[in-house]
């Protein structure tokens, strides 16, 4: 079973991938964070197997919260959401630790078929 943690701050969309990604067999979502700080706490206490982290968020964004997780927890696989694949946000989280980055327009299936890969 993969653990994930799902981290985006637009309460629609997070709850909705959760819902869909909660569908299948083998993913488990174990905690929603709304921004990096809550993202780097929650990765500290569940110690999750992959956490999908937005980009642009409020209070602390995805690369500090990336490169906090990363240096803390380095076998914490990370996938950055996006919804530009140009952005300059994403060549940074890589740089902090990210495995890779999804669009957010991808389906959940393709979403859970990435969350296998990196795990």
């Amino acid at each position: 079973m993969i653990r994930l943690l799902l981290v985006d701050d637009q309460d629609i969309f997070r709850q909705g991938l959760a819902t869909l990604l909660s569908t299948e067999a083998d993913i488990e979502v174990v905690a929603q964070a709304n921004n990096g700080q809550n993202a780097i706490a929650l990765a500290d206490k569940l110690q999750p197997d992959v956490i999908l982290m937005d980009i642009q968020m409020p209070i602390c964004d995805g690369v500090v919260a990336t490169r906090s997780i990363h240096q803390r927890c380095p076998w914490i696989k990370i996938l950055v959401l996006t919804t530009f694949d140009d952005d300059e946000y994403i060549k940074q989280s890589l740089q902090a630790g990210a495995k890779g980055y999804l669009l957010k327009r991808k389906s959940p299936e393709e979403m859970a078929i990435a969350i296998r890969a990196v795990n």
